[in-house]
């Protein structure tokens, strides 16, 4: 808990490997069992074809809500499945208590289809700042970390994005057409040039980190659920890389931004895309 009016930095200081042990415990518990063992009945559809939920999520958000709860008395969590059922509950994020962003399961259809593509996000956000976030690929037994001002970890490795290969093209990972309006559309449109390699992307938490380890470029995404960006982007940004709106801001994790949005390399290459998905709107 935080004590004697500790700021949350001293609360990280203190707390940052107990969250990485609660999330290693509730995919050990959670997710990790069912991983190829799914019945029919523990999977069910949300929103749409690609929209999956499973008794994994469910689970392992109910194990880190609680936990996390206790760790930082005061605090609330925002959750994927817990805002499913409530989205009023979304409203957290906003508001001034600290926040724990939690994604049981960034990829669920890749978790279903028994790919490795998949991982559980935790961030602990205020007052619209990330100070800290987890990023946890349980088969693939990778563990990234970042604390606000003090960089990005792999495995206990330093992470460092660096910047794109001069004259190779950039590889950007890209939102799902089916999770696009027309406008996003067009703006993402603007990716099929000369230079520049689209993709569709994966698990949003695993793109976040292929950048901060340097494997790729960029990403252009057109959703703003925190769950899926919050740990990412500040991984991102420990790693030196950088995130930008098409109106050119930062991506601001309570809302109301200006979307596609893409997170990169470096400043640069944050900058090339933001102009490519203008001039494709």
């Amino acid at each position: 808990m935080i004590e004697n009016n500790e700021t949350i930095d001293e609360f990280l200081a203190r707390h940052t490997s107990d969250v990485e042990e609660l999330v290693r415990e509730a995919a050990a518990k959670e997710i990790v069992p069912r991983w190829r063992r799914l019945a029919d009945h523990e999977v069910d559809l949300k929103a749409g074809p690609h929209d999956l939920v499973t008794d994994a999520d469910r689970n392992a958000e109910l194990y880190l809500t609680d936990a996390l709860a206790a760790l930082l008395p005061g605090s609330v969590v925002v959750g994927e499945e817990a805002v499913h059922a409530n989205p009023a509950s979304y409203e957290a994020i906003r508001g001034e208590a600290p926040v724990w962003i939690v994604d049981p399961v960034d990829g669920t259809r890749q978790f279903v289809h028994g790919d490795t593509g998949f991982c559980t996000l935790v961030a602990l956000a205020r007052g619209g700042v990330v100070h800290a976030s987890w990023t946890y690929a349980p088969v693939r037994d990778q563990f990234a970390t970042a604390v606000r001002g003090r960089g990005a970890h792999l495995d206990g490795e330093r992470l460092r994005a660096g910047s794109p290969e001069p004259g190779r093209d950039l590889r950007v990972a890209t939102s799902h057409p089916d999770y696009t309006t027309d406008e996003q559309k067009r703006a993402l449109l603007g990716l099929w040039t000369d230079g520049v390699a689209p993709r569709d992307c994966g698990s949003a938490g695993l793109e976040y980190l292929a950048i901060a380890r340097g494997e790729s470029d960029a990403t252009a995404f057109s959703w703003e659920a925190a769950w899926d960006h919050a740990a990412g982007l500040l991984l991102v940004e420990e790693a030196g890389g950088a995130h930008l709106t098409r109106t050119g801001e930062p991506f601001d994790i309570r809302g109301g931004n200006t979307l596609p949005f893409t997170a990169a390399r470096d400043a640069a290459t944050a900058r090339r895309v933001v102009e490519l998905l203008a001039d494709g709107a």
